[in-house]
């Protein structure tokens, strides 16, 4: 447990960095083109997510599902590994590259899948960006490459902290754009080649420096990698087969996200939209990254080793354990969030009114956090038996229903049941319920696969700390409202923001730590120690 507490460290330290860099990244950003009723936002979120979709493929269809798992068992091989690494490396190259260059020779088309409601003059603008972002393509995927790579040899720290240089670059070059061109460029007209190019590239160069930094920790591993183009004889077959399922299940994730981006898109100019619901969803995934990453990627790796070892009861026991102590931090992340949603939204839009339309999104995505954490270990637990076939068909079934509530946000809408600067919400309303009950069938099917998973003891756990996080909530809330409310000086700025965010998610700490202290919670301790941990790392 020693191990898999400083791995826990060293992750999450470089997590909370990365994202608070990553946090600054997008308020700049948000400066500069705006975030609510932003058309040129729109356009360019629509541009730099074409990327950021295909290195979801990537990474979490191919590389996290199958790579690690396989890693691990070659590592026991006579040459450590090394042959199977060099042929994986330079096919991964080779579908990079390709990859990479068939996006830029369709980029319009590209455009016009995620885009087709927006007017031609924001088409042009969102084709014009995706120029510049396309190229991130083969850089993410070389980050991907090597960043799963060394977290399989146990190299933990690099794959978390190369982002946070990504992070700078972006910043510097954002800010500058500013100095250059001006702030709050949210329309289409205001636009010019070279306000593009800076922007775009920007974003771009960030990936690049990102992916070259890592390579400097590759010997670490141990391996050397040379390039190699005989494919056949070491196992890439069966990893095919193991990856066809995660890319056919990513995929679908995919289809179902160029829906709700298409509908979302109709809201663009007139409320929150494609920019606003990817700035809500930042702030969501703020506490999955630092607290679900930084503690389950260790365990991940460990459940990997007892799956190939055969040794199912210690499997069911890092199930168990990793849930619990995820729940403890995403319980309080979930109240915390919840009552500090405006102040929280305020820093990633430029006025109160803003600030409040994003919070409702925010809002709706937060009704799946807690799902979502769970999600991650039982998801996780398929991969590290090689199964990734049960996972598709279960997020297969979270795709159909993400689609059908999206579809019928947009009725609503169209039947004026429900006003437009509220569709981004729905949709986020959607996404979470489809979570849920993805959660419910992934639970169910791995009970049936491994038996007991002493899930009755988790759920108690985790009612215990929703009951801890009732009065803390409530306290935020009330502190929220001492210190102005919606009228107040938290909502006044960015920089307000951000410090009302930090005092009203304190104020819950403490009394969610003492109601947990009070009911005698075993698993305080280990998330004291945890947090100690964190602290040293920082």
């Amino acid at each position: 447990m020693s191990s898999l507490g400083r791995a826990s460290a060293v992750i999450g330290a470089g997590t909370i960095v990365s994202r608070i860099t990553g946090l600054l990244r997008t308020i700049v950003l948000v400066s500069a083109i705006g975030a609510v009723n932003s058309r040129a936002g729109d356009a360019f979120a629509v541009a730099n997510q074409l990327p950021n979709n295909l290195y979801a493929i990537i990474s979490t269809g191919i590389l996290t599902a199958v790579i690690v798992p396989q890693i691990v068992k070659v590592s026991a091989d006579p040459d450590g590994g090394r042959a199977f690494i060099s042929k994986l490396f330079t096919l991964g190259t080779v579908v990079l590259v390709a990859t990479t260059a068939l996006a830029m020779a369709v980029a319009p088309f590209l455009v016009q899948l995620y885009a087709n409601r927006f007017e031609p003059d924001q088409l042009a603008l969102a084709t014009a960006f995706a120029y510049w972002c396309l190229p991130q393509i083969f850089f993410y995927g070389l980050y991907a490459l090597v960043g799963e790579t060394l977290n399989a040899r146990r190299v933990f720290g690099p794959f978390t902290w190369a982002p946070i240089v990504n992070n700078v670059v972006s910043i510097a070059g954002f800010l500058l754009f500013i100095v250059v061109f001006g702030s709050d460029l949210v329309a289409v007209s205001e636009w010019t080649p070279d306000a593009i190019a800076w922007l775009a590239g920007t974003a771009t160069l960030g990936i690049v420096v990102q992916a070259g930094v890592l390579l400097l920790f590759w010997r670490r591993t141990g391996i050397r990698v040379r390039p190699d183009f005989r494919w056949r004889g070491v196992g890439l077959n069966h990893i095919g087969r193991l990856a066809g399922w995660t890319f056919l299940m990513v995929l679908a994730g995919q289809l179902a996200g160029l829906v709700q981006t298409l509908i979302v898109g109709e809201a663009s100019g007139s409320g929150a939209s494609v920019f606003a619901m990817q700035n809500a969803w930042l702030i969501f995934m703020l506490p999955y990254s630092i607290i679900v990453l930084s503690i389950g990627t260790p365990y991940f790796t460990q459940l990997s080793e007892h799956a190939v070892a055969g040794r199912d009861d210690e499997v069911r026991s890092d199930i168990g354990r990793s849930i619990r102590i995820l729940g403890l931090f995403i319980v309080l992340a979930t109240a915390a969030l919840g009552v500090a949603a405006i102040p929280a939204s305020r820093i990633f839009t430029n006025s109160s009114e803003h600030a409040v339309a994003a919070a409702v999104v925010l809002l709706c995505y937060l009704v799946g956090l807690i799902p979502l954490a769970v999600l991650f270990v039982v998801q996780r637990t398929f991969y590290a038996y090689g199964d990734t076939r049960t996972p598709f068909f279960f997020t297969l079934f979270q795709c159909v229903v993400v689609v059908l509530t999206a579809l019928l946000a947009s009725a609503l809408v169209a039947g004026g049941i429900l006003p437009l600067e509220y569709l981004a919400a729905a949709v986020a309303l959607g996404q979470s319920l489809a979570s849920v009950l993805q959660v419910i069938v992934a639970s169910w099917l791995l009970h049936r696969r491994l038996g007991d998973l002493g899930m009755r003891r988790t759920l108690l756990t985790l009612g215990r700390f929703t009951l801890a996080a009732i009065p803390a909530g409530a306290v935020g809330w009330l502190t929220f409202q001492l210190l102005g409310g919606v009228d107040g000086w938290t909502v006044a700025d960015k920089l307000t923001g951000a410090i009302g965010t930090m005092l009203i998610g304190g104020a819950c700490s403490l009394v969610y730590v003492a109601v947990l202290a009070l009911l005698r919670a075993s698993e305080l301790k280990t998330a004291t120690d945890l947090a100690r941990r964190l602290l040293k790392r920082g």
